[in-house]
Order: structure tokens, then C-alpha cells, then sequence
């Protein structure tokens, strides 16, 4: 009896040490399990496409200082940069979820958000504004012996008014039909990227093109080494009903002497280029991608001079009605700005 007590005390014990054991080893997993997810958490990557413009404007390359930036300063953060067509075409890309970040002129998102002008019909609030990164400068540039001033005396010239799908083009048409002229009839019309244009002013085959473009433009400066340019003025009543029509832009001028060949003040309008975004991305990503692009500006600006433009100064200007996107107001809360 006594032998089979002792029998059955050993293979309690090795019963209970086993279970132990076993115990153990499941809190071991269980911890293991925890410190993988904290890991996989801490290594959590967004990779994320960014629409531009032609790789002949401000858009292409700033975009790519710009993503280069947040790649250096954003953990887990890769920005793609793709040429388009620019600020129409972007915003539709944005919409059809083609795209998560696009850069745009102020004046197309909100028609876009209205639906009214290019998105007659297809109303886009599925977007959100991060905010605004330079002001955009409209620059009607001629040869200065083209005896083109005033945007009248586009009639029946070789006129680009700027790629398809552009917000250039689109504020092109704005402009000639506040003058009373129609782009279809009234001009011969051409659609090229700005690249393009400046290339066929230098060789004879333009005489004006529009374009969308900081100041002074690398493209127009280009230009003037063979051929001395005009920029077209945008003044008197032209002008007014194009701001009663549409208050996203504003008068801007550019002066004497930015560009050879242009001796005098020009007058022409300006809009604002912005950051846009899918509205479901992360606040917390959003908000770390707004803060770079305002206290980076020195480090975007050794990628693209258009850096230093980037202020958050102007950073709300002319983004009604696109609603902000909550990762941009809680940084602009944090700056005291709302």
C-alpha cells in the first residue's frame, strides 16, 4: 500500500509540474504575442501617392521636396510623387480614390465642393484641405514684340491656354470670357503643358501662353536668354467681373524687371496652390505631415525654392469652403490659429 501511495504522490507531482510548466509557457507566448504587436505597431508603414502636376511646373518638383521632407522627418511615412495634368484632373484623381494627396489650385476645389464650372454635375466632398502651400500667379507671357499687352489682343492669335484638365486651363477660360473673348472661336487654341509652350515661344510657333507659375519662373527666365517677353496685363473691367464671378482670385502684380523685357509693373491675378487629401486618412499622420511641411520649410526649400513661400501665415487663406482635414486643425488649434 505503502508503494502505491508513493507511486500515486510521484505522478501528482510530475501531474502539477507539468501544468506549471504548461502555464508558463503561455504567458510566455502571450507575452512574446504582445511585444510582436507593439512592434509591428511601432513599424506600421503608410505609403501614399501624391498627384503633381507636369514635370515642366512648380508642382512636380516642389512635390518631390516636399515628400523627400516628410520622408525624413515622419516615421513610416513614403510619399510617391506622379505627374498629371495637374489641379482638375488631381482633384478627380483624389476623388476616385487614385490618389490620397494632391496638390490644387484653390479656385477648381471649390467647384469641385460646390459643383459648379469643371464638376458641373459630380460634386466631390469625399476630400479634405490640409492647407496652403504658395500662391499661385497667373503669367500670360508673350513675346514683347508681339505687340500683345492687354488680354484683348489675344484675338485671333496662337494662344496655349495650358494642359486639359488644369487648373491653368480652367482659369485661362475664366479670364478670356470675362474679356468678352470666347476660347473656342475667338483664339487659336492650343493645350500645352508649359514646357511645351515656352519651347514653341522661343522657336515662333506660340504667340502667348498661360501658365500657372510662382515668381519669377524658371520656364519664363528660360525664355529671355533668346527671346524677350511681355506679361500680359489683367486690369479694368475685365478684371472686375472676373473677381465678382469668382472671389478665389485675387489682384496680384508682378514687378518691372522680373523678367527681361519687362520693364513695367504687370497686373495680373492670383490664386492659391493647397495640399488636399482623402478625408478618411489617419489625423495622427496628417497632423505630423502638416507640421513638417510649416517648420521644414528651410529644409523643403534646399529641394525647391518654392519652400520658402510655404508659410503658415497664408496656410487658411482661400480654403473655404473644403473643410480642413482634423489632423491639420488640431496642429493649427496648437498654433493658436482657431
Amino acid at each position: 500500500m505503502r508503494t502505491k501511495g508513493l507511486v500515486f504522490l510521484v505522478l501528482l507531482l510530475a501531474v502539477a509540474m507539468l501544468a506549471a510548466g504548461c502555464g508558463g509557457t503561455q504567458q510566455a507566448q502571450e507575452g512574446e504575442k504582445e511585444q510582436g504587436g507593439k512592434q509591428a505597431e511601432e513599424q506600421k508603414t503608410y505609403n501614399y501617392m501624391m498627384a503633381t502636376g507636369g514635370t515642366g511646373g512648380t508642382y512636380y518638383p516642389l512635390g518631390g521636396a516636399i515628400s523627400q521632407v516628410w520622408k525624413d522627418n515622419v516615421a513610416g511615412l513614403d510619399v510617391t510623387v506622379t505627374a498629371t495634368g495637374a489641379s482638375v484632373e488631381n482633384l478627380r484623381l483624389l476623388a476616385s480614390g487614385e490618389t490620397h494627396l494632391a496638390m490644387a489650385m484653390n479656385g477648381p476645389a471649390q467647384a469641385a465642393w460646390l459643383g459648379k464650372g469643371d464638376f458641373e454635375g459630380n460634386q466631390i466632398n469625399n476630400i479634405a484641405a490640409v492647407g496652403v502651400i504658395y500662391p499661385e500667379v497667373m503669367q500670360i507671357i508673350a513675346p514683347a514684340d508681339a505687340g500683345i499687352e492687354k488680354v484683348a489682343d489675344l484675338k485671333g492669335k496662337r494662344v496655349s491656354i495650358g494642359p486639359v484638365g488644369s487648373g491653368t486651363a480652367s482659369a485661362a477660360v475664366t479670364i478670356l470670357e470675362a474679356f468678352g473673348l470666347n476660347p473656342d472661336q475667338d483664339i487659336q487654341k492650343f493645350q500645352d503643358n508649359f514646357a511645351d509652350a515656352a519651347r514653341k515661344i522661343k522657336d515662333g510657333q506660340l504667340d502667348a501662353a498661360f501658365a500657372v507659375l510662382a515668381v519669377p519662373a524658371g520656364n519664363v527666365i528660360d525664355i529671355t536668354t533668346s527671346t524677350p517677353v511681355t506679361i500680359v496685363d489683367i486690369d479694368g473691367e475685365g478684371l472686375q467681373k472676373m473677381l465678382e464671378a469668382d472671389p478665389t482670385f485675387s489682384p496680384y502684380e508682378i514687378p518691372g524687371g522680373t523678367y527681361k523685357g519687362q520693364d513695367d509693373t504687370a497686373y495680373t491675378v492670383s490664386q492659391w496652390a493647397v495640399l488636399y487629401v482623402q478625408k478618411e486618412l489617419p489625423e495622427d499622420v496628417i497632423y505630423e505631415m502638416t507640421k513638417v511641411m510649416y517648420e521644414k520649410t528651410e529644409d523643403i526649400a534646399r529641394g525647391h525654392d518654392r519652400g520658402n513661400q510655404i508659410t503658415i501665415d497664408n496656410a487658411m487663406k482661400g480654403v473655404e469652403p473644403v473643410e480642413l482635414h482634423p489632423g491639420a486643425v488640431k496642429y493649427y488649434t496648437e498654433k493658436g490659429l482657431m
